[in-house]
């Protein structure tokens, strides 16, 4: 079921982040803009990069992890299969369970988004598919990919890139930036 990550442990031009969280989903993003846009949306297993080591060591090596971080604390991603083609994002979240090996997951999506002025001129009673498409054509719209991480222990962590302004340097992080995302991230292990 897990397959492996092309997201090395430390991604050249992924800043060194105080938490292993933080960094993970750094990584993460920085692993889905190589992709370039227009993409799926990906699931990744977070797990602990020194239980890793020990209890897969030729899998850690195929991933190219190293001995030399051995004494920081760090999470390594591995993509998961794709998700299905025509699936909601939200029923499939309600499919996902994790082996107690995985301390966490991520999800890299992208989105449309309004910035906080546009909201106020949202039509009322729209179905999921109309507001869609009114967003579309929505002359504000921004492009972005939204990367989500949690743990089991209820950290949470997200990085946002806008389409426009597509470099490491301006991607925003903060737990609390997609909320609703992460709740059904970290439903996943309820």
């Amino acid at each position: 079921m897990l397959s492996m990550s092309n997201v090395p442990p430390s991604s050249p031009g992924t800043p060194m982040a105080a938490s292993p969280l933080t960094r993970a989903c750094l990584e993460i993003d920085e692993y889905a803009a190589g992709l370039g846009w227009d993409q799926p949306a990906r699931l990744f297993a977070l797990v602990d990069t020194a239980k890793l080591r020990k209890q897969e060591p030729r899998l850690a090596g195929q991933l190219g992890l190293d001995q030399d971080d051995a004494g920081k604390a760090s999470l390594t991603p591995i993509e998961q299969d794709e998700l299905p083609a025509g699936t909601a994002l939200d029923k499939f979240l309600g499919t996902v369970a994790w082996p107690d090996a995985v301390v966490g997951c991520a999800l890299t999506v992208e989105r449309l988004m309004l910035p906080p002025s546009a909201e106020a001129s949202v039509p009322e009673g729209l179905s999921d598919k109309q507001l869609a498409k009114w967003v579309a054509g929505h002359p504000e719209r921004q492009e972005v990919r939204l990367t989500v991480a949690v743990l089991r222990d209820g950290s949470r962590e997200s990085a946002v890139r806008l389409r426009e302004k597509d470099s490491s340097t301006e991607v925003l992080t903060g737990g609390g930036l997609v909320p609703g995302l992460a709740e059904a991230l970290a439903a996943t292990f309820s």
